[in-house]
């Protein structure tokens, strides 16, 4: 492995994936930079990135196979016998059972997806249709909404904010969490340009509310009130595109009726927003030549979330900003991340699958119910949903009661603490690896990323798992018969496509991803063996949009159309810091709606009738938990689960609780204090921090901590909140089931001195922990 060196790959920390240089040194990842290569990032960096060091190398990864004994401890096997009891007992759940009882919940991280185009393609050959992800978790209402709106859930929209005059954020601070491309720069150019504006809806004054020209503080879980206002407001006074309505949409009336039905002046008190400001808003939009609406967490884990979706693409579409450079636009695929699933149900619950996903929300009752269906066995790959799912009791127990559960993962983490088997993967940057987060128009991009270091002693990436599971699962033949389709690989594109067709015909229980992986893969440069099941995605990328692919890899009139999707993927593959697979036109962005017609459905009944419902005198916190609390915010030093060492954080090290100064005084304590937070499931004790950037009666507090990690006596200690006790799987969409995880009804309580000093105290010993390092 290249020792001293600056390699190419990309950050792991959020889903815009920036390319970033690493150095390496002796075998170790020692310092980062931003890539200026990057033809997406440009050498952008924020300062999460510079402590993936902390990521790379830490004490608490596995390098052996576990199984779980009877007293929950763990033995160390090898990993011929972790395989072969695994597969038996697969098989056995599969003959008992059927392959419909076991689930795939994960499939890839943050910064990484290779391993679930093997995970998934192993478990589909086993009967496997059920996935359970961070998608579903967060997004799937809005799947939802586009599916309806755009003629497929797959239709997915993207953010021209770098040519927008008028940038709409509703629950998300693009300074902090990103979202879009080199978020800071364009933000501080939004900021210093005159003729560019910004509007921030949000309870909290965050830092991207601080440079907005107008900051509606909206009351918690009231998003749904305040949006419908202003469009109600926007229909009244006249300012909606009617040329852009009358060419592009079908079924304005009926919409327009229900808008008309709103009483504003209601809606926005049960927000909170004067109705001055609800004016200078649509004055605002009015006025915008170009506006993008970008949305987060805020409304999509909010209260009404999936009806949220709907109003905030309604708010695209009456003001017309769709498809013109600087609005809201649709974008290309290279693989699309989920799956189209219309009118489908999960039978053990009834649930509806969205996307091809099925939300956490559910799963403990998918384990736990006595519908003959029941989950009896999850495969986790690279998640954690003891953390990171609502309801953490119900999720334990619900681990706890499966026939077979089995964690891939680089760490011990609270997941695998409950499986019976934990099988350790190499990390993200000791294998290759590639995200399906491709969300840019008019140019969409792609990056392949080859190992920067080598894969740590005792660990496998997961092909090399998920190739060792299927040869004994007889999902894979030996090599003896796959050598021959990978000679042809090396002679011949053209050939091999007709060679592997063929194979997968005559050997139908074979998983193709590892087919690909062992022939094609073979071939490619740089090592990138575990990217080949991209070929099959980069040629129907190239089927789809031929003129756009063209376009971004420079081919030539000389390339036939039967060559481009081949000459796609050797791009992909070859360029290490990335590049571009689509430039679209961006009036081709009526080609990627769904409906045959390339109109936008306006019309949804299930949210028209959900709007007709919503009752403004039940907005609020009930009496007896009477604060709003965000639970899981974004905040400078915080991440996903897959950072553990608290070493990283160089600020906020136990995920403090933010709150309002007077809300703080009001309960007896001070900046610093520990305090006890309680919900209708769970109680959590936090330390406070003052925030009046917060409203009265909201708290948050951030994603990323609750992970057990050894002090310096061994002992294991849980770092900063986990959040998940206090959350409850019944509070969530009626719809899309996810979370309404941005409002937790809870209150609040002194703890007794003893107790604040035994926090104190664990505290101190995590935080020495992290200072020996």
């Amino acid at each position: 492995m290249t020792a001293g060196k600056w390699l190419k790959t990309a950050c792991n920390l959020c889903y815009i994936n920036c390319g970033i240089e690493v150095f390496v040194n002796n075998e170790r990842l020692e310092k980062v930079r931003g890539d200026r290569s990057s033809p997406k990032s440009q050498g952008y960096l924020c300062n999460k990135a510079t402590r993936i060091p902390y990521y790379a190398h830490h004490k608490d990864r596995l390098t052996k196979p576990l199984r779980r004994r009877a007293d929950g401890g763990f033995d160390e096997i090898e990993w011929d016998v972790a395989i072969a009891e695994i597969a038996a007992r697969l098989r056995e759940i599969v003959d008992k059972h059927g392959g419909k009882t076991i689930a795939l919940y994960g499939g890839g991280g943050q910064g990484n997806h290779a391993g679930g185009a093997y995970a998934s393609g192993l478990l589909r050959a086993l009967g496997s249709r059920s996935v359970f992800n961070a998608l579903s978790q967060e997004k799937t209402g809005d799947f939802w909404v586009n599916g309806h709106m755009f003629g497929s859930q797959t239709c997915h929209t993207a953010e021209d904010v770098h040519h927008c005059d008028l940038l709409l954020v509703i629950g998300a601070n693009p300074w902090i969490a990103h979202g879009f491309p080199n978020a800071r720069d364009h933000l501080n150019q939004i900021r210093k340009d005159p003729e560019r504006k910004l509007i921030v809806i949000d309870p909290r004054r965050t830092e991207t509310a601080e440079m907005a020209d107008l900051h509606l503080a909206v009351r918690p879980g009231t998003d749904s009130f305040l949006l419908g206002a202003l469009l109600a407001t926007l229909i009244r006074s006249d300012r909606i595109d009617h040329a852009f309505i009358q060419e592009h949409t079908i079924g304005f009336a009926d919409v327009k009726q229900a808008l008309l039905n709103i009483p504003v002046e209601e809606w926005a008190a049960a927000a909170d927003i004067s109705i001055a400001d609800l004016e200078r808003c649509a004055a605002m939009i009015a006025a915008a030549k170009a506006m993008v609406v970008r949305v987060e967490l805020g409304i999509q884990q909010g209260i009404n979330s999936t009806l949220n979706s709907y109003l905030e693409k309604l708010l695209i579409m009456l003001s017309g900003n769709f498809g013109r450079k600087g609005t809201n636009h649709l974008h290309s695929w290279l693989q699309p991340l989920w799956g189209n699933s219309p009118n489908q149900t999960f039978a053990p619950t009834g649930d509806a699958i969205i996307g091809g996903l099925l939300p956490p929300n559910i799963f403990p009752e998918a384990v736990l119910n006595d519908h003959p269906d029941r989950l009896c066995c999850v495969w986790i790959d690279s998640s954690n949903p003891a953390n990171t799912a609502a309801n953490t009791e119900a999720v334990e127990r619900a681990l706890r009661s499966l026939d077979l559960c089995v964690v891939v993962d680089v760490a011990m983490t609270e997941t695998a603490r409950l499986a019976h088997y934990v099988l350790p993967a190499s990390s993200q940057f000791e294998k290759t690896e590639f995200t399906l987060f491709n969300f840019e128009f008019p140019t969409n991009y792609f990056q392949v990323r080859a190992a920067a270091l080598p894969p740590l002693a005792g660990t496998l990436p997961e092909p090399e798992i998920y190739t060792r599971l299927a040869v004994a699962l007889g999902l894979l033949p030996g090599d003896n018969v796959l050598a021959p389709l990978r000679e042809i690989a090396r002679r011949s594109r053209p050939e091999f496509a007709a060679a592997f067709r063929a194979f997968i015909g005559e050997n139908p229980a074979a998983v193709p991803a590892l087919v690909l992986y062992h022939t094609l893969g073979q071939t490619l440069p740089d090592g990138t063996a575990a990217a080949a099941p991209m070929w099959s995605a980069a040629l129907a990328c190239a089927k789809r949009t031929p003129q756009a692919v063209r376009r971004a890899i420079g081919a030539s009139d000389d390339v036939a159309d039967d060559q481009l999707g081949d000459l796609l993927f050797d791009t992909i593959v070859s360029a290490r810091q990335g590049t571009a697979i689509t430039r679209h036109d961006y009036d081709e962005v009526w080609s990627l709606i769904g409906h045959s017609d390339r109109k936008v459905r306006l019309v949804v009944p299930q949210m028209l009738e959900w709007l007709a419902r919503l009752d403004p005198q039940a907005a609020g916190a009930p009496k007896e938990f009477p604060f709003m609390l965000a639970a899981g915010g974004r905040r400078m030093f915080n991440a996903n689960q897959i950072f553990r060492d608290p070493a990283w954080r160089r600020e906020d090290p136990d995920g403090a609780l933010l709150i309002n100064s007077s809300d703080l005084s009001e309960l007896g304590a001070k900046d610093g204090d520990w305090v006890a937070v309680e919900s209708m499931v769970g109680r959590l004790v936090v330390r406070c921090k003052v925030d009046d950037g917060m409203r009265n009666g909201q708290l948050a507090l951030p994603h990323g901590y609750g992970q057990a990690y050894p002090a310096s006596d061994g002992e294991r200690l849980i770092n900063g909140p986990r959040i998940n006790l206090l959350t409850e799987s019944g509070n969530r969409d009626p719809i899309a089931g996810t979370p309404y995880h941005k409002n937790v009804a809870v209150r609040l309580a002194l703890v007794s001195a003893q107790e604040a000093a035994a926090y104190q105290s664990q505290s101190e010993r995590i935080h020495m922990r992290a200072a020996a390092q």
